[in-house]
């Protein structure tokens, strides 16, 4: 099976559309916002003022980013825990993580901090790399409440953990008999590390529970005899390791004394497969974008055990489309450009999700096939606007101005936004025919305020794209869609 590895709340009002070639549709109206995540390249001071001008450029408002215990821990690669007060931020290496919440700051930019493995060595159950196995609660509780001393005025949401579900960020995922571990390890994780935050003056954190990948097994007991210890570093599914994680049994019923979890959200990871957004995982504890009801239903049924407070919103906190050259995961540059905006309009149409999010400006090197990383390899994701040369894929123009465009009807219905916009725009829609060679002007159209518009159109086409010039100048025009 293919495994995938991997505030607050800003006001996005959507007024209605009026007018257009044809009936304009209505736009629904939440608080949807975009986080990027630009990790390695932003945490390089040298690369770093390139990759804010790119992302300024972008029209990027929000930054993911991933903080890692290990690197900023003192003697962290030391068996025995130094003798030190790990509540003082001052004594951690904060290095270039301040740096960029400082720039961030400085930039008016909501920041999501994720804090997770690898922890330092003297943190974990066995010691030994890499560092993710069963870390302390009691040092992760003071960890945090470092963490929140030293950036609380910089973060606007806290995540705990990535990828928990993992085994190359939370070991062990599974028990020696197949059955799930991580949830409850997790369980523990969270609650010491919320109550850090409070013990650093955060009556009432914001922070996010789940940070989950995708795909995984709800047993691995099938699988022990053939694969013996290799089949425990399989992930556990999503939904199985939230039930563990809640105390809740497969039916959504309370199985343990656990008592209601606190969070301001569940953050997840919806990647999906070469079939697209829509994708649906036959697996009914997996969970891509195309499933996001299953997550729904879930979260749901946990409220309703009082699990979890109801009404939690969904922050799909990392998020990309593979692209070639990744041969197991990709899809053509331009077909990459089409799928991403077909994904953040599903999730802009999900009043459930609170957050969308981009992860990777430019990609990774090529490396192993999915579930390297669990053995010391490196996967390398293909997820970014540029090629790992720097130069620009067709995402790289589509996503300041992602451009939906889909058959509706005897005509098409078009969605979009301007992401570069800080209030209501004009943008010019250009469309071209089939066996034509030029693109004609469709409609100019006025967004709301947040950016965002749709139209629906009966002139024929075979090719979409559009076409924005900011107050500054500044011209945008994105690659030509296909209607799907």
């Amino acid at each position: 099976m293919l495994k995938i590895r991997t505030l607050l709340i800003s006001l996005l009002a959507c007024a209605l559309l009026a007018g257009s070639a044809g009936a304009t549709q209505a736009l629904a109206s939440h608080t949807q916002i975009t986080f990027f995540e630009a990790s390695a390249d932003l945490l390089n001071a040298r690369t770093r003022p390139h990759v804010i001008a790119r992302l300024q450029h972008l029209g990027v408002h929000a930054l993911r980013v991933e903080l890692a215990w290990h690197d900023v821990a003192p003697n962290a690669e030391s068996a025995t825990k130094p003798n030190f007060e790990a509540t003082n931020p001052g004594l951690y290496a904060w290095g270039e993580y301040a740096a960029v919440l400082a720039e961030a700051q400085r930039l008016h930019w909501q920041v999501l901090l994720t804090v997770t493995s690898p922890v330092p060595r003297w943190a974990t159950a066995n010691g030994k790399a890499p560092y993710v196995t069963r870390p302390d609660d009691r040092d992760f509780q003071e960890f945090m409440t470092a963490v929140a001393r030293e950036f609380g005025s910089e973060v606007s949401v806290y995540s705990i953990w990535n990828e928990p579900n993992h085994p190359a960020f939370l070991q062990p995922q599974f028990n020696a008999n197949g059955t799930p571990a991580s949830g409850r390890i997790y369980r523990g994780l969270y609650e010491a590390g919320y109550a850090g935050l409070q013990a650093a003056g955060l009556a009432r954190p914001p922070v996010l529970f789940g940070e989950t990948a995708p795909f995984g097994f709800d047993s691995v007991k099938g699988l022990l005899r053939e694969q013996k210890a290799k089949a425990l570093l399989h992930d556990v599914a999503p939904l199985a390791f939230m039930r563990e994680a809640l105390c809740l049994n497969a039916k959504y019923q309370k199985a343990g004394s656990c008592s209601e979890l606190q969070m301001s959200g569940y953050a997840h990871h919806a990647y999906t497969l070469p079939a697209g957004p829509n994708y649906v995982p036959p697996e009914r504890d997996d969970v891509t974008l195309g499933a996001l009801s299953r997550l729904s239903r879930a979260l749901d049924l946990a409220a309703s055990a009082h699990a979890i407070p109801r009404g939690v919103p969904i922050y799909l906190t990392e998020f990309g489309v593979q692209s070639l050259p990744n041969k197991q995961l990709g899809v053509p540059v331009g077909k990459q450009a089409e799928f991403d905006a077909i994904a953040e309009h599903i999730a802009y149409n999900n009043s459930r999700v609170a957050a969308f999010s981009q992860y990777l400006l430019k990609d990774d090197p090529l490396g192993g096939p999915p579930g390297s990383s669990v053995h010391g390899g490196v996967i390398g994701f293909q997820t970014g606007l540029e090629f790992v040369s720097g130069a620009a894929k067709p995402l790289y123009f589509g996503w300041p101005i992602p451009l939906t465009v889909s058959k509706h009807g005897h005509g098409v219905s078009l969605w979009g936004l301007v992401r570069p916009a800080t209030g209501a725009t004009k943008l010019t829609v250009l469309y071209r025919a089939r066996g034509s060679k030029h693109y004609r002007t469709l409609k100019t159209v006025r967004t709301n305020s947040a950016g965002y518009w749709s139209l629906n159109s009966s002139t024929p086409g075979e090719l979409w794209r559009v076409r924005w010039t900011s107050p500054t100048g500044v011209k945008y025009e994105g690659p030509p869609i296909k209607a799907s």
